[in-house]
Protein backbone atom coordinates (compact mmCIF):
# COMPACT_ATOMS: atom_id res chain seq x y z
CA UNK A 1 0.00 0.00 0.00
CA UNK A 2 1.08 3.20 -0.91
CA UNK A 3 2.17 5.65 1.96
CA UNK A 4 0.37 9.16 2.48
CA UNK A 5 2.26 12.24 0.82
CA UNK A 6 4.03 14.04 3.57
CA UNK A 7 3.56 17.92 4.54
CA UNK A 8 5.89 20.25 2.99
CA UNK A 9 8.67 20.85 5.44
CA UNK A 10 7.58 24.42 6.43
CA UNK A 11 4.57 22.98 7.45
CA UNK A 12 5.78 20.80 9.72
CA UNK A 13 8.20 22.66 11.10
CA UNK A 14 5.54 25.40 11.68
CA UNK A 15 2.87 22.36 13.96
CA UNK A 16 6.18 21.41 15.47
CA UNK A 17 6.76 24.94 16.67
CA UNK A 18 3.01 25.50 17.89
CA UNK A 19 3.27 22.39 19.75
CA UNK A 20 6.66 23.64 21.13
CA UNK A 21 4.75 26.73 22.39
CA UNK A 22 1.72 25.56 23.24
CA UNK A 23 3.89 23.65 25.61
CA UNK A 24 6.42 26.27 26.88
CA UNK A 25 4.90 29.69 26.24
CA UNK A 26 4.94 30.84 29.65
CA UNK A 27 9.05 30.67 29.51
CA UNK A 28 9.20 31.45 25.53
CA UNK A 29 7.48 34.63 26.74
CA UNK A 30 9.47 35.55 29.47
CA UNK A 31 12.42 35.48 27.75
CA UNK A 32 10.99 37.54 24.43
CA UNK A 33 10.50 40.07 27.32
CA UNK A 34 13.70 39.80 28.90
CA UNK A 35 15.40 40.35 25.42
CA UNK A 36 13.02 43.00 24.16
CA UNK A 37 13.98 44.96 27.31
CA UNK A 38 17.41 44.35 27.49
CA UNK A 39 17.67 45.74 23.34
CA UNK A 40 15.87 48.79 24.45
CA UNK A 41 14.60 49.59 27.96
CA UNK A 42 12.81 53.01 27.19
CA UNK A 43 10.26 51.34 25.21
CA UNK A 44 8.44 49.54 28.53
CA UNK A 45 10.20 52.30 30.89
CA UNK A 46 8.80 54.93 29.19
CA UNK A 47 6.61 55.09 26.27
CA UNK A 48 4.56 52.33 27.80
CA UNK A 49 4.12 54.43 30.52
CA UNK A 50 4.35 51.17 33.03
CA UNK A 51 3.13 53.17 36.07
CA UNK A 52 0.26 53.54 34.59
CA UNK A 53 -0.60 50.65 32.18
CA UNK A 54 1.25 47.43 34.43
CA UNK A 55 1.04 49.41 37.57
CA UNK A 56 -3.16 50.28 36.92
CA UNK A 57 -4.87 49.16 34.01
CA UNK A 58 -3.20 45.93 33.43
CA UNK A 59 -3.65 44.44 36.92
CA UNK A 60 -7.04 45.71 37.38
CA UNK A 61 -7.65 44.16 33.82
CA UNK A 62 -6.65 41.17 35.55
CA UNK A 63 -8.72 41.29 38.21
CA UNK A 64 -11.51 42.14 36.39
CA UNK A 65 -11.61 39.11 33.84
CA UNK A 66 -10.91 36.86 37.67
CA UNK A 67 -13.70 38.26 38.69
CA UNK A 68 -15.72 37.04 35.97
CA UNK A 69 -14.56 34.20 35.62
CA UNK A 70 -15.05 32.96 39.73
CA UNK A 71 -18.19 32.18 41.08
CA UNK A 72 -18.78 34.36 44.36
CA UNK A 73 -19.46 30.72 45.55
CA UNK A 74 -15.53 29.82 45.43
CA UNK A 75 -15.10 33.06 46.71
CA UNK A 76 -16.76 32.26 50.16
CA UNK A 77 -15.41 28.82 50.25
CA UNK A 78 -11.59 30.31 49.83
CA UNK A 79 -12.51 32.84 52.64
CA UNK A 80 -13.75 29.90 54.99
CA UNK A 81 -10.22 27.96 54.61
CA UNK A 82 -9.22 29.14 57.88
CA UNK A 83 -5.97 26.86 58.52
CA UNK A 84 -5.06 26.72 54.74
CA UNK A 85 -4.70 30.45 54.68
CA UNK A 86 -3.20 30.57 58.11
CA UNK A 87 -0.54 28.55 56.69
CA UNK A 88 -0.08 29.88 53.66
CA UNK A 89 0.36 33.56 55.60
CA UNK A 90 2.97 31.85 58.23
CA UNK A 91 4.75 30.53 55.71
CA UNK A 92 5.37 33.50 53.48
CA UNK A 93 5.98 35.91 56.33
CA UNK A 94 7.69 33.32 58.90
CA UNK A 95 9.40 30.49 56.64
CA UNK A 96 10.79 32.16 53.57
CA UNK A 97 12.10 35.39 55.74
CA UNK A 98 13.45 32.92 58.28
CA UNK A 99 14.80 30.98 55.71
CA UNK A 100 16.22 33.89 53.35
CA UNK A 101 17.55 35.47 56.42
CA UNK A 102 19.79 32.37 57.63
CA UNK A 103 21.12 31.79 53.95
CA UNK A 104 21.97 35.37 53.41
CA UNK A 105 23.90 35.55 56.88
CA UNK A 106 25.77 32.19 56.06
CA UNK A 107 26.72 34.00 52.50
CA UNK A 108 28.10 36.90 54.58
CA UNK A 109 29.75 34.64 56.68
CA UNK A 110 31.41 33.27 53.97
CA UNK A 111 32.20 36.59 52.25
CA UNK A 112 30.56 35.60 49.29
CA UNK A 113 27.63 38.39 49.35
CA UNK A 114 28.40 42.40 50.47
CA UNK A 115 26.37 43.44 53.35
CA UNK A 116 23.96 45.64 50.79
CA UNK A 117 22.74 42.06 48.81
CA UNK A 118 22.75 40.48 51.64
CA UNK A 119 20.28 42.79 53.61
CA UNK A 120 18.00 43.29 50.21
CA UNK A 121 17.42 39.99 50.39
CA UNK A 122 16.06 39.60 54.00
CA UNK A 123 14.14 43.01 53.16
CA UNK A 124 12.17 41.43 50.00
CA UNK A 125 12.02 37.99 51.49
CA UNK A 126 10.13 40.02 54.31
CA UNK A 127 7.43 41.62 51.81
CA UNK A 128 4.38 40.37 51.51
CA UNK A 129 3.39 38.23 48.17
CA UNK A 130 2.58 40.96 45.36
CA UNK A 131 -1.07 40.86 44.28
CA UNK A 132 -0.63 40.79 40.27
CA UNK A 133 2.08 38.03 39.67
CA UNK A 134 0.13 35.79 42.39
CA UNK A 135 -3.15 35.18 40.35
CA UNK A 136 -0.95 35.41 36.78
CA UNK A 137 0.94 32.38 37.96
CA UNK A 138 -1.53 30.72 40.06
CA UNK A 139 -3.72 30.76 36.87
CA UNK A 140 -0.89 29.45 34.86
CA UNK A 141 -0.32 26.43 36.82
CA UNK A 142 -4.49 25.64 36.92
CA UNK A 143 -4.34 26.27 40.82
CA UNK A 144 -7.36 27.86 42.91
CA UNK A 145 -7.58 31.75 41.72
CA UNK A 146 -10.01 32.66 44.95
CA UNK A 147 -7.59 31.45 46.96
CA UNK A 148 -4.41 33.13 45.58
CA UNK A 149 -6.42 36.12 45.35
CA UNK A 150 -7.81 36.30 49.15
CA UNK A 151 -4.44 35.17 50.49
CA UNK A 152 -2.74 38.07 48.10
CA UNK A 153 -5.04 40.69 49.46
CA UNK A 154 -4.88 39.49 52.71
CA UNK A 155 -1.36 39.28 53.09
CA UNK A 156 -0.80 43.00 51.50
CA UNK A 157 -2.87 43.65 54.24
CA UNK A 158 -0.92 42.30 57.23
CA UNK A 159 1.84 43.11 55.37
CA UNK A 160 1.47 46.39 57.03
CA UNK A 161 2.14 45.44 60.31
CA UNK A 162 4.10 42.20 59.75
CA UNK A 163 6.59 43.76 57.07
CA UNK A 164 8.28 46.26 59.11
CA UNK A 165 8.26 44.61 62.14
CA UNK A 166 10.34 41.66 60.17
CA UNK A 167 13.05 43.81 59.12
CA UNK A 168 13.47 45.22 62.49
CA UNK A 169 13.51 42.28 63.81
CA UNK A 170 16.13 41.18 61.59
CA UNK A 171 18.22 43.83 60.42
CA UNK A 172 17.48 46.62 63.30
CA UNK A 173 16.38 48.75 60.64
CA UNK A 174 13.09 50.59 61.56
CA UNK A 175 10.75 52.52 58.62
CA UNK A 176 6.90 53.40 58.02
CA UNK A 177 4.22 52.81 55.37
CA UNK A 178 1.35 55.25 54.03
CA UNK A 179 -1.32 52.53 55.93
CA UNK A 180 -4.13 54.57 53.62
CA UNK A 181 -1.95 54.49 50.74
CA UNK A 182 -2.24 50.74 51.02
CA UNK A 183 -5.64 49.99 52.13
CA UNK A 184 -6.38 52.77 49.03
CA UNK A 185 -4.41 51.07 46.31
CA UNK A 186 -5.75 47.28 46.82
CA UNK A 187 -9.10 48.75 47.12
CA UNK A 188 -8.55 49.80 43.69
CA UNK A 189 -6.72 47.80 42.25
CA UNK A 190 -8.08 44.31 43.28
CA UNK A 191 -11.32 44.72 45.15
CA UNK A 192 -13.08 47.19 43.07
CA UNK A 193 -12.22 44.87 39.64
CA UNK A 194 -13.46 41.76 41.52
CA UNK A 195 -16.44 43.38 42.75
CA UNK A 196 -16.96 44.51 38.62
CA UNK A 197 -15.78 41.48 37.28
CA UNK A 198 -19.19 39.81 39.61
CA UNK A 199 -21.52 42.07 38.63
CA UNK A 200 -20.37 41.72 35.02
CA UNK A 201 -20.25 37.48 35.52
CA UNK A 202 -24.34 37.79 36.94
CA UNK A 203 -25.86 40.72 35.32
CA UNK A 204 -24.63 40.66 31.70
CA UNK A 205 -25.14 37.77 28.97
CA UNK A 206 -23.02 39.04 27.00
CA UNK A 207 -19.69 38.75 29.94
CA UNK A 208 -21.10 35.71 30.83
CA UNK A 209 -20.82 34.24 26.67
CA UNK A 210 -17.32 35.52 26.99
CA UNK A 211 -16.36 33.70 30.30
CA UNK A 212 -17.19 30.64 29.09
CA UNK A 213 -15.06 31.18 25.72
CA UNK A 214 -12.34 32.68 27.81
CA UNK A 215 -12.24 29.64 30.58
CA UNK A 216 -11.76 27.40 27.37
CA UNK A 217 -8.46 28.05 26.43
CA UNK A 218 -5.17 26.84 27.92
CA UNK A 219 -3.13 29.93 27.97
CA UNK A 220 -5.92 33.05 28.84
CA UNK A 221 -2.85 34.29 30.87
CA UNK A 222 -0.12 34.86 28.57
CA UNK A 223 -0.90 38.03 27.57
CA UNK A 224 -0.92 39.25 31.07
CA UNK A 225 2.24 37.47 32.22
CA UNK A 226 3.76 39.37 28.88
CA UNK A 227 2.83 42.96 30.32
CA UNK A 228 4.04 41.90 33.79
CA UNK A 229 7.23 40.64 33.05
CA UNK A 230 8.27 43.28 30.53
CA UNK A 231 7.21 46.26 32.87
CA UNK A 232 9.32 44.28 35.37
CA UNK A 233 12.77 43.76 33.06
CA UNK A 234 12.35 47.38 31.00
CA UNK A 235 12.25 49.19 34.28
CA UNK A 236 15.16 47.40 35.23
CA UNK A 237 17.42 47.61 32.37
CA UNK A 238 16.11 51.43 32.09
CA UNK A 239 17.79 51.95 35.61
CA UNK A 240 20.84 50.52 34.51
CA UNK A 241 21.68 52.41 31.84
CA UNK A 242 20.05 55.87 33.39
CA UNK A 243 22.71 57.78 35.13
CA UNK A 244 19.62 59.86 37.11
CA UNK A 245 18.09 57.25 40.14
CA UNK A 246 14.89 56.67 39.34
CA UNK A 247 12.54 57.46 42.61
CA UNK A 248 11.93 53.71 44.54
CA UNK A 249 8.08 52.77 44.12
CA UNK A 250 6.42 51.62 47.21
CA UNK A 251 7.17 48.30 48.76
CA UNK A 252 3.50 47.31 48.14
CA UNK A 253 2.65 48.98 45.10
CA UNK A 254 3.06 45.12 43.20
Amino acid sequence: SSQPPQSPLHKRIFKKWREIYAKHSFLILVVCAILIAYAYPPLGAIYLAPQITATWIAVMFIFILAGMGIKTEEFAKAFQRFYFNAFLQLFNFGAVSGIVFGFSRLMLLGKVLPQSLADGMTICASLPITVNMVLVLTKSAGGDEAAAIFNAAFGNLVGVFLSPALILMYLGVSGQVDLGSVFFSLGLRVVLPIFIGQCLQKFVPPAQAFVKKYKSRRNTSRRHRSIVWCSSYTLSFARRFSKEVMPARAIYSS
